[in-house]
């Protein structure tokens, strides 16, 4: 592991459990994905203990689960975690895009503007791990330029089930044109300090995030929670 991971972390394990969501969230650790506590500290070159509080963390989340005799599996996705955490960033977004509107840093608002360019950049080039990085820093943006860090912190604890369903789209069959439309449209309110259209096109937006939810479901069996 590199020691810079150590040093910006604070502690081995608070280093191997932003490794171990990252790639979860990012499938790059698919769902039902079997864990070993010996091969992930070989992996990553540090004692059993942290890679122990590793799991207990992603299992308090409900990305991991810890199995008695029978080990750590990375969590299928729970379709019920993504609608409530859906729900949760809607009405947080929907107030967040109000404030906005309201009042918005000049350079926050750049940030937004140049944050568009490379979203057309990456939707033209069909990146969709780019993609997925700049919608994230586009709602980022907006917390932060309304003052709600802490807000933003907490909707990423809930997140991670409805981050996997939106990579997984991404890998599939992704609106991008329509992704980017409704970023630029929630822009654009915001510069107008229209309240009302940049709630509406941030609820359709947040819908968006579990409209293929169904298809998804039927397409990868394996990577779901039965109901």
């Amino acid at each position: 592991m590199d020691e810079r991971m150590f040093q910006q972390s604070g502690s081995a394990g608070s280093a191997v459990y932003q490794q171990l969501k990252q790639q979860i969230v990012s499938l790059e650790l698919a769902p039902g994905t079997t864990l070993s506590e010996k091969e992930t500290s070989l992996n990553f070159q540090v004692s059993r203990t942290p890679v122990r509080e590793s799991f207990v963390r992603l299992a308090q989340e409900g990305l991991v689960w810890v199995l008695p005799q029978r080990g750590t599996r990375v969590s299928l996705i729970d379709s019920d975690m993504v609608e409530e955490a859906r729900f949760m960033r809607e009405q947080l977004e929907k107030a967040v895009i109000r404030l906005a509107c309201e009042a918005f840093p000049a350079n926050n608002l750049a940030a937004l503007e140049s944050n568009l360019a490379q979203q057309q950049e990456s939707t033209q080039q069909h990146d969709g791990k780019k993609m997925f990085e700049l919608d994230e820093a586009f709602h980022r943006i907006l917390f932060e330029g309304c003052r709600k860090n802490g807000t933003w912190n907490v909707i990423q604890q809930m997140n991670a089930h409805l981050n996997r369903t939106r990579i997984l789209w991404l890998w599939t069959e992704p609106h991008w044109e329509l992704l980017y439309e409704q970023h630029r449209e929630i822009f654009l309110a915001v510069k107008q300090k229209n309240e009302d259209h940049a709630e509406q096109i941030m609820k359709e937006h947040m819908q968006l995030s579990i409209a293929n939810l169904p298809v998804l479901k039927e397409r990868f069996p394996e990577y779901f929670k039965s109901s």
